[in-house]
């Protein structure tokens, strides 16, 4: 009696198994149906009825970001569900239609099935051009790379094909051009969606998304600073600390400097010492003091200016592990915080790019001129030498100078290939506006 009903249930679940399987076109293709009455849900609500672009005025970047965002995850859907469907017609012939009749499925008739087709592609084909070299990045990108990364590539990756065919390329902003100018259609579609009843439905609601964006911005970037810091001051203070002082006091007690500009910085000190001595005791009318009292203040000189200069090639290694530590965090955290990241990327667009273009040339001419200006190698040889001391490290000289001749060269190089490459194209006004200030 077990047996049979464990039969039956075995029986009903491959029953259940194989009508699942012959019900994979209509299921495919009733998925592939709803996701485009959604796409058409989207443009009916939010865009009038028209395609959902980034050439729309009615919103801002970020918003667009969004729906861009669901646009592609629908349009994936859509395309998966219509491969499906089509490798399971393929597959499908007269037995499997003989036992689907037999299980009692029913499939819908053609024209119904027609009808879906046509409405999808109705749907999708206006953005067929669009995303022809975004669906191509999504095959070779990891699933792990943001929205943000996305739009980073797609404007760096362009076929060669959209290169020769002019055609073929997708039209940008920039390359539309219209019997009226773009400010007055701008105007036109801001009083629409001012006197739309729910237009403060939306202001509220993309208030609210940018505040959002501020806040996650403003938090990752206070925890960029604060975790590497207190990772250098924890690994220094209880995992390094210990362990660099236990090596040290096993190892010979003669070994006071790590490199020898520390030794000769003690010695230049214990001269001075040694010369303020007897300067204090000329100007003091005081009897001269014998050889064995220098000789007494000296060696208590030299066994504190030994201490300290102990302390700090000790305090020198410990930084060195410290900050490894702190690199180590550094990366860490922003392996893990990938949307952190593009949520600041847009953070910083939405700040740059809305700034007015004195301040952006304000704020290039400012960067330009501390890391690449006439005054930038003495900035430079300052932070150099800082890093040498943190470390422990000799400064050398020729490296340094090496350093200042080439690196600030090739930033000034980096900045101009921007201005030209990318400001010039954003906003032509600013550039303009930095070569007047400049001059």
């Amino acid at each position: 009696m077990g047996n049979s009903v464990f039969s039956q249930k075995i029986y009903s679940f491959l029953l259940d198994a194989y009508r699942w399987y012959l019900l994979t076109p209509e299921r495919s293709l009733e998925e592939a149906y709803q996701t485009a009455l959604k796409i058409k849900q989207i443009e009916d609500n939010h865009f009038n009825g028209n395609k959902i672009s980034p050439d729309s005025a009615m919103y801002s970047s970020n918003v667009m970001d969004y729906f861009q965002a669901d646009l592609k995850k629908l349009l994936k859907n859509v395309r998966m569900r219509l491969t499906e469907f089509k490798a399971s017609r393929w597959f499908s012939n007269e037995s499997k239609q003989k036992a689907a009749a037999k299980t009692g499925i029913q499939y819908p008739s053609p024209s119904l099935v027609l009808k879906k087709l046509e409405f999808i592609d109705q749907v999708i084909g206006k953005y067929t051009n669009e995303h022809l070299e975004t669906s191509f990045v999504n095959n070779l990108e990891p699933p792990s790379i943001t929205i943000a990364e996305n739009q980073i590539i797609d404007q760096k990756i362009t076929p060669k094909s959209t290169v020769k065919n002019n055609e073929i390329r997708p039209k940008r902003k920039a390359d539309t051009t219209g019997v009226l100018p773009r400010s007055i259609l701008t105007t036109i579609t801001r009083l629409q969606a001012e006197l739309d009843p729910n237009s403060e439905k939306d202001v509220v609601q993309n208030f609210r998304q940018t505040q959002k964006i501020t806040i996650i911005s403003v938090r990752f970037i206070l925890l960029l600073i604060i975790v590497p810091l207190l990772t250098h001051q924890i690994a220094k203070t209880v995992l390094v600390g210990p362990l660099v002082e236990h090596f040290k006091g096993s190892a010979e007690p003669e070994q006071i400097f790590i490199n020898e500009e520390m030794e000769q910085e003690a010695l230049l000190e214990l001269q001075r010492f040694a010369e303020r001595i007897k300067f204090e005791n000329l100007i003091s009318n005081a009897p001269p003091l014998s050889s064995e009292a220098i000789e007494t203040q000296m060696q208590e000189k030299a066994q504190e200016v030994a201490e300290e200069f102990r302390r700090a090639g000790a305090n020198a290694i410990k930084n060195v592990f410290a900050d490894i530590f702190s690199v180590v965090a550094f990366i860490w955290l922003l392996i893990i915080s990938k949307s952190s990241i593009s949520v600041l990327k847009d953070f910083f667009d939405h700040v740059v790019y809305g700034l007015s273009d004195s301040a952006k040339a304000f704020i290039i001419i400012l960067f330009t001129d501390v890391f690449v200006g006439f005054h930038s190698p003495h900035g430079w040889e300052v932070i150099l030498e800082g890093l040498s001391r943190h470390w422990g490290l000799p400064a050398n000289r020729d490296f340094i100078f090496l350093f200042i001749a080439t690196f600030p060269v090739i930033l000034d190089t980096i900045f101009k290939y921007w201005i030209f490459r990318y400001l010039n194209r954003i906003s032509p006004s600013a550039v303009a506006t930095y070569h007047n200030m400049n001059e």
